[in-house]
């Protein structure tokens, strides 16, 4: 760990804050800390900034009740930019989306890395706005029962490779096997951060029962 007083504020006293999802790596926003904003941050445990248009400090979520919990907080190289990691309650912009950076400037030929996030908007999308000749529609427009067999039979081919070590298709029927899930998370209003949630809670226990098998 450095010592706070190892960054580089400007003249003005601010350092640079890009904030990303801990989760997801998006990047949410780009905010401005003073010693003061950054000490609060450290000591709440929640994102802190300093406003250059007000001339003050601001707690993200004190008025809306969308705080930004901190994970961690990291400068780089020349200690005079941050990024602060989050898990965030509710949108990062004031305008209402999960990030502040949400109109394209440039877009290369490289595809966008895949993202769950990205495909549960599509399923989602599907749900809300059937589209003609669409299997996931079609999931959706036949109901639980339908989406649950297909998860039956998805889960029976995964067995079926992965006892014939066929790691290639094994792969596969667990793409299927997952795409299906989500249709079901979606059709049952789950969403993945109740299985981020869940699955946190997990860890901890199964940390807790090595550490007492260690006794």
């Amino acid at each position: 760990m450095i010592d706070v007083n190892e960054l580089k504020f400007d003249a003005q006293g601010l350092i640079p804050a890009i904030v990303i999802d801990t989760e997801t790596r998006d990047v949410l926003t780009l905010a401005y800390m003073n010693r003061e904003s950054l000490t609060i941050s450290m000591e709440k445990g929640l994102t802190c900034f300093y406003s250059r248009s007000r001339q003050k400090l601001w707690l993200k979520g004190e008025t809306s009740g969308n705080y930004q919990h901190i994970v961690s907080i990291t400068a780089d190289c020349d200690r005079d930019a941050l990024v602060v990691e989050v898990r965030k309650e509710g949108p990062a912009c004031h305008l209402g989306t999960d990030s502040c950076f949400t109109a394209p400037v440039y877009s290369g030929e490289e595809p966008p890395a895949f993202q769950y996030e990205a495909l549960m908007e599509m399923l989602r999308g599907r749900k809300e706005n059937p589209a003609e000749g669409s299997y996931t529609s079609y999931l959706f427009s036949k109901g639980l029962d339908k989406i649950l067999k297909k998860i039956g039979e998805e889960s029976t081919e995964v067995i079926i490779s992965a006892k014939d070590h066929d790691r290639a298709n094994t792969i596969y029927e667990i793409s299927d096997l997952m795409y299906h899930v989500m249709v079901l998370m979606i059709q049952e209003g789950i969403t993945l951060e109740d299985i981020r949630h869940e699955m946190a809670g997990r860890h901890v226990i199964d940390h807790k029962v090595k550490q007492e098998k260690m006794r």
